[in-house]
């Protein structure tokens, strides 16, 4: 399969990309002076995660950088989207800054502008110092501040070396996941908590973006959010008055702070007395010009309000996940964003499956047969460049993930990447995807170079 996109040939600039975060490839969880994070504690407690494993390993990515590079670089990629583990550059998330972790993400930015690829950082990307959880975490407004002031250090550091920062990934996960349901660091279950956290987590990005231009920073500013379509289960008022409150709590919670500089009435009503606490200036910052929105799309949201529906039998094809594989929900997701907000740069950050691969030992080595990755990687490309055909001001697509990870509550049973980990010895073999992904751009190289070819 190797589809062509014309839409894409009008826009020269579009990215192409890959991504990863720290927490999951990195390891190297105790070394060169490195802090615990709220993932390091959370995953030491008993039945949090599916086969009891931590990310004290994980990829050892740390300790294998260079060869990991030379993977990225062989793809063909525009650019590789990654985090930085706050507590590896700033044990306590205050205080003192730790040398040698702010090295590792400079030859990182070196490594990958070396190999003609543009660095994509997220400052944030689930890994909170636990020292500062222990004083609150993000339910504590101090946090807010120590976040700006680790952010203007990280873009001091890697000033005019990086293309793209992003403040936060998915706040979402970390408010809801993190702190009303508890099934992600830090465990906490109070929809409250979870409700300031997430403002925390918003304001924290506005005022992030005001000191960073203040400093001068030339890097291209944004956030990223896990988003989807939410639909109703049936016609029923019931469902679709469920669904319509689900779409604010997930969707319009995030965007309207973002683009309005108001939260929806409507989410907020239903809160009650869990509304957060808002100070006097606190939507003007939030609502602070960005450069580019990121969004994570993995599938769509489907409620009911007797909680009857289920994806298992939907119909559909679904993940190793459990999720529905419909990417034709991530065009309707991309028109509605650019109808419903003025909208800067819009880029696909995340969108990827897991798979049970199929590994397969020849005379030349193993080979990891993912047929299903692939088609839904192309089936993805391709709504993006309807979305784009439709006048959605696309800017780019990355790939979840460059390689198997720690899938955070499910440990290591999910493999997400384009590149297998064989986690008995951290060897890396290219999957069919990986090879795919690569002739594919090498076809819009081509595309650029002669856009007739389109």
């Amino acid at each position: 399969m190797n589809p062509t996109f014309p839409s894409f040939s009008s826009n020269p600039g579009f990215v192409w990309g890959v991504a990863t975060s720290a927490f999951q490839i990195e390891g190297a969880a105790q070394e060169d002076g490195k802090g615990e994070s709220i993932w390091d504690r959370f995953c030491r407690q008993p039945g949090v995660i599916a086969d009891g494993s931590n990310g004290d390993i994980a990829c050892d990515h740390y300790h294998r950088l260079e060869s990991d590079l030379d993977l990225i670089a062989g793809l063909g990629v525009d650019a590789y989207r990654f985090s930085i583990s706050w507590p590896r550059i700033q044990p306590d998330g205050q205080g003192a800054f730790n040398e040698q972790g702010i090295a590792f993400y400079e030859r990182i930015v070196d490594g990958l502008r070396a190999r003609g690829i543009k660095p994509y950082l997220t400052l944030n990307h689930w890994d909170l110092p636990q020292a500062l959880q222990d004083l609150g975490g993000w339910a504590n407004r101090e946090t807010v501040h120590r976040f700006v002031s680790y952010a203007r250090y990280v873009a001091a550091r890697l000033a005019g070396r990086v293309e793209s920062i992003a403040t936060h990934n998915e706040p979402w996960v970390m408010a809801v996941l993190g702190h009303e349901s508890g099934i992600f660091a830090p465990g906490v279950r109070s929809r409250a908590t979870a409700m300031q956290v997430a403002h925390h987590l918003l304001l924290s990005h506005g005022l992030a973006l005001r000191a960073l231009r203040a400093d001068g920073c030339g890097a291209r500013l944004g956030i990223v959010l896990n988003l989807s379509p939410i639909g109703p289960a049936t016609d029923s008022p019931e469902d679709v008055a469920a669904a319509r409150l689900e779409d604010g709590r997930s969707v319009r919670w995030y965007m309207d702070p973002l683009f309005l500089g108001t939260y929806p009435a409507d989410v907020w009503q239903h809160l009650g007395g869990d509304v957060p606490v808002v100070h006097d200036g606190d939507m003007q910052a939030i609502s602070a010009p960005m450069d580019f929105l990121g969004i994570n799309y993995y599938t769509r949201g489907v409620v009911s309000a007797s909680g009857a529906w289920s994806a298992q039998h939907s119909g559909k094809p679904l993940t190793d996940m459990g999720w529905e594989i419909v990417p034709e929900c991530l065009t309707e997701l991309l028109l509605r964003l650019h109808r419903d907000w003025k909208l800067p740069a819009l880029y696909v950050m995340e969108n990827g499956a897991a798979f049970a691969d199929e590994a397969i030992s020849t005379a030349e080595g193993l080979r990891v047969r993912d047929s299903d990755r692939v088609d839904y990687i192309a089936r993805h490309i391709a709504a993006v460049g309807s979305a784009a055909a439709q006048g959605v001001p696309m800017a780019g697509y990355m790939v979840w993930s460059l390689m198997d990870n720690f899938e955070w509550a499910s440990g290591y049973a999910k493999r997400f990447g384009i590149v297998h980990v064989d986690y008995a010895t951290l060897a890396r073999t290219p999957k069919d995807s990986y090879l795919w992904y690569r002739d594919f751009l090498q076809v819009q190289r081509n595309v650029r170079a002669d856009p007739l070819a389109a």
